[in-house]
């Protein structure tokens, strides 16, 4: 990586997620054009790249492909708007695989979402990821140049990611988002964050990364990320509080503060052209 670039800390802004709905925050974007609105206010918080899920009419998590059309299409509109478009694959637990695939390998956004192992969810149904799907869905990812963000909930998952780089399903250099605190994952403590990183670095060096923390780990897990020379993931995706017993107003309010704990550490927060430099995406014209 340049030097120059060393100093750089990437927002990612998760803006929706599976989760969250109206009733637990009335802030929560939902809509087709709530999510693009959210996410071009959020570019110009700070945000480099922007984790897509959408929702079905009821407002529940669901892959329904004309909503991420609509929501895709709404941010392209945005001709000022360079954010990195990084689409999910696991809008919800139980869905068909061809759902997962198509929003990205359609609209062929620069990232999307890689979720490297099977695992219990939230103590309640099981989040699968098929060993061959995963295979499809990365050799899908080479077929049309849309870089995977490996989510990792555990230590395993890591392991799993190195078994497909050797197997050539994933190319290096890699990039891992570390997603800690659900339950059923690893817990978000900067002791577990450094042991993530631990693994990585032996079983894919050089690869890039983030991390974000589910709940009351969420400041630690930033924190940590930033002094450790990571990039962080904020958002309602993982947190519809901004401090305890305190709603977030919107997305933008988790990625000003991103940007002012990067500045006060004195890093510097990454433009998408910059973002695209370190994750190793072709520059936009």
């Amino acid at each position: 990586m340049d030097k120059a670039l060393k100093n750089k800390r990437i927002i990612t802004v998760a803006t929706t997620g599976a989760w969250p709905t109206k009733e637990n925050t009335p802030n929560v974007p939902i809509e087709p054009e709530e999510i693009a609105e959210e996410v071009y206010n959020c570019w110009k918080a700070g945000a480099a790249v922007a984790h897509i899920h959408c929702r079905n009419d009821e407002g529940r998590a669901a892959m329904e492909f004309h909503k991420f059309e609509k929501t895709v299409e709404l941010i392209r509109a945005r001709k000022d708007c360079d954010i990195i478009l990084n689409l999910t694959t696991s809008g919800g637990v139980g869905l068909k695989e061809e759902d997962r695939i198509r929003p990205f390998y359609e609209l062929k956004p620069e990232m999307a979402s890689y979720d490297c192992g099977t695992m219990n969810w939230l103590h309640t149904s099981i989040f699968e990821n098929h060993p061959a799907f995963l295979e499809k869905i990365g050799t899908l990812m080479q077929e049309v140049n849309v870089k995977p963000e490996i989510e990792a909930f555990d230590p395993g998952m890591i392991y799993n990611a190195a078994y497909y780089l050797k197997k050539g399903i994933l190319k290096a250099p890699a990039h891992f988002q570390f997603c800690m605190g659900c339950a059923g994952g690893i817990a978000a403590t900067t002791k577990n964050l450094v042991f993530m990183k631990g693994v990585m670095d032996e079983v894919a060096p050089g690869s890039t990364w983030s991390a974000f923390g589910v709940g009351q780990g969420a400041m630690e897990i930033m924190y940590a990320a930033i002094a450790m020379g990571g990039n962080i993931r904020v958002g309602m995706e993982d947190n519809v509080l901004y401090k305890k017993g305190v709603l977030a107003e919107s997305n933008m309010q988790f990625v000003e503060r991103a940007k002012r704990v990067i500045e006060e550490f004195t890093c510097e927060v990454a433009t998408p052209s910059e973002a695209r430099e370190i994750l190793g995406l072709p520059a936009k014209n």
